[in-house]
Order: structure tokens, then sequence, then C-alpha cells
């Protein structure tokens, strides 16, 4: 709910737009490390929210109502994480509702998706319960960026939005390389060049940095005037010699659709 900023989100209680955030956490093996999350949509309304997400991902936390169990939009949800390769980690949540029942998921979980649930977290955002196991589980699971800091530029924008004052403001996933204020960038699926002027992370608050590198999910402003020169799923370069010679795979154009009913 934290990261559910838009009225219909927090009206309706779902998830309808993404949301980075960065967690610094304190882990029982005496390390603190650094989270990039993404919360995603869950209604398959909203599947391309999630597949942008995933590929800015190493990992993704599977969460099954212990209720109502396995879903449709779970399934596809799955899918797309097992398309990126992604370590999945199931959790079943809202156990502490009256018609809860943990171990009938935890199976159907394991017969249809056919992962395995044996070490699935039981908990409960509501009541705060299982929280440090999920994030202990991430710890212990998830592997860490594989990615060069010191490689030309690849970062994949996953979302845009547009400020009256700063531009376009762009969240990205560092694949590769390290991007800091005054850095030379192009855009590789429309070839616009823009000078860096701010990078950060959300908190959910926006934190200016003074870089992003490998693993960092942030965002980015360069004074960018127009949407269509920053298209969700284009990878971002430096401009000049220090180009990335590819473009991160997986890059689809978007088609914005707008649904009326009559």
């Amino acid at each position: 709910q934290l990261l559910d900023s838009m009225d219909l989100e927090r009206e309706r209680g779902i998830t309808i737009k993404l949301n980075a955030v960065q967690l610094k956490y304190n882990a029982k093996n005496g390390e603190i490390y650094t989270f990039h999350l993404i919360d995603t949509p869950g209604h398959v309304d909203f599947t391309y929210e999630v597949s942008r997400s995933l590929a800015a991902c190493e990992g993704a936390i599977l969460v099954v109502d212990a209720a109502q169990g396995i879903e449709a939009q779970t399934l596809a949800n799955v899918y797309l994480a097992l398309d990126n390769d992604l370590e999945i980690l199931p959790v079943i949540n809202k156990i502490n509702l009256p018609a809860a029942d943990p171990e009938r998921v935890r199976a159907k979980v394991e017969d249809v998706i056919g992962l395995d649930a044996s070490e699935a977290v039981l908990a409960s955002a509501k009541a705060g319960i299982g929280i440090q196991d999920i994030l202990e589980q991430i710890v212990e699971k998830v592997p860490a960026p594989q990615g060069d800091p010191d490689a030309p530029l690849q970062a994949l924008i996953f979302d845009s939005v547009y400020d009256a004052y700063k531009g376009v403001i762009i969240s990205i996933g560092i694949v590769n390389g390290t991007v800091k204020a005054g850095d030379k960038i192009k855009m590789m699926a429309t070839g616009a060049e823009f000078e860096v002027i701010e990078v950060g992370v959300h908190t959910p608050k926006s934190i200016p940095q003074a870089e992003l590198t490998v693993g960092d999910v942030g965002y980015l402003t360069a004074s960018i005037k127009n949407v269509q020169d920053t298209r969700v799923g284009d990878t971002v370069t430096f401009a000049g010699s220090h180009a990335a010679t590819e473009p991160l795979p997986g890059y689809r154009k978007l088609n914005p659709m707008v649904y009326c009913g009559l």
C-alpha cells in the first residue's frame, strides 16, 4: 500500500502501476544487502507492467493468496518469470484469514505450477508475519547481478513518467556499466542523445545518487522533452565511441491502448 500512489489503487486495494524501491537489509549473517524491489500488478490486464519489469530482475517473489489459491494470472506471471530465467520464491500470503488453507495452496503450487513449495514462506502482509523470512530467502536464493561495471553502459528502460519541471523521468535497471550526471547518453532504438542531469533511486522517495552501477534500479533525468524518445524496453548506452554495440534483448514496441465500454 505504501507504493500504491494512484487514487484508484488505494480505493480498490490493488496495484495498477509498477513501482520500484530500494531497500537496505541487515541479514542474519551480519551482512548489509541492498535490494532493488519492483512492485508489479497481479491482475491479468496489466501483464506488460510485469513482463517489462522482469527483464530488470534476477528473481521474483510469487505471492499466492492462502484462501483463493492459484488464479489464471498467477500462471501467466509464472511463465513470464520462467521465460526470463528468474529464481522464483513462492510466498503464501494472507494466512491470517479465516478461510486460509496454506497446506492446500502449497500442494496446488507444486501440482499446478511445478515449483517446489516445501520452503514457501507462510506470510501475512497485513499482520507482518513472515516478512523477515522472505527477506532471508532473497539473500539465500536470489543471485547477485552478474554485469561488468566497467563495460559500456547498457541500461534497460522499464518505465517512464513526465514531470513538468524535469521532463521525462525514466526508470532503468543497469545491466552493464555505470552512469552519472554529466554523461552523454543515447537511446538505442530511437538514436536520441542527451546529457544526464540527475540519477537516483526510489526509497520510495526519489533520492539523488552520485552514480548508478550494475544491479541498481533507479531513475535518470536528462531534460528529455518528448516521451517518444524514451521507449519502454529500449536500451540506454553512452553516446559516441563508448557506446555498447548491441542493445539488450527482448525489446518490443509498446502499443498504448485505451479501452472504452459503451
